[in-house]
């Protein structure tokens, strides 16, 4: 199946699921699950989510799918995931090795996506996805990714 089917159908499940769950906690397991599983280079996928109160800022890992990590707490301002939780903005990294922000996680992972999820207009977290694969996250993977971090974002919300 093309990969554009592919993340149709995935959007299309992902969205039944946002409606159907009673928690983001439980949305954010899921959206884990479903892209490790169904998208073939997506390697590890998870949330880090801000912890509410902490000086300085600290993201701290959530929930996820894929190998453990040393990375459980991280300052805001470092590595990929600080900076796209400092920016409030998406970060693409083709080739991590180049990229001098990386925090080495995995000696597979070549490439590394990360998109802020926001909640009533303020970054709350974010989704990180790792891949095996050079240059693995183009243009339709972030749109659909952004999607993914849209919907946690507005779960979130109605928790609150």
């Amino acid at each position: 199946m093309p990969t554009a089917t592919r993340m149709e159908e995935l959007r299309h499940e992902i969205a039944a699921v946002a409606d159907a769950v009673p928690s983001a906690k439980v949305l954010m397991q899921a959206v884990c699950r479903l892209l490790h599983e169904r998208m073939l280079k997506y390697n590890w996928v998870g949330f880090y989510m801000l912890e509410p109160g902490a000086h300085p800022p600290v993201l701290v890992l959530d929930t996820f799918v894929g190998a453990m990590t040393p990375h459980t707490r991280i300052p805001l301002h470092q590595g990929i995931c600080g900076a796209a939780a400092s920016s409030g903005k998406m970060i693409v990294v083709d080739d991590v090795s180049k990229d001098p922000r990386y925090l080495a996680c995995s000696l597979e992972t070549k490439s590394e996506i990360v998109v802020p999820v926001f909640a009533n207009n303020q970054v709350v977290g974010e989704l990180d996805i790792d891949s095996h694969f050079p240059a693995a996250f183009g243009a339709d993977d972030q749109v659909f990714v952004q999607y993914c971090a849209e919907l946690v974002g507005k779960k979130l919300e109605k928790s609150r």
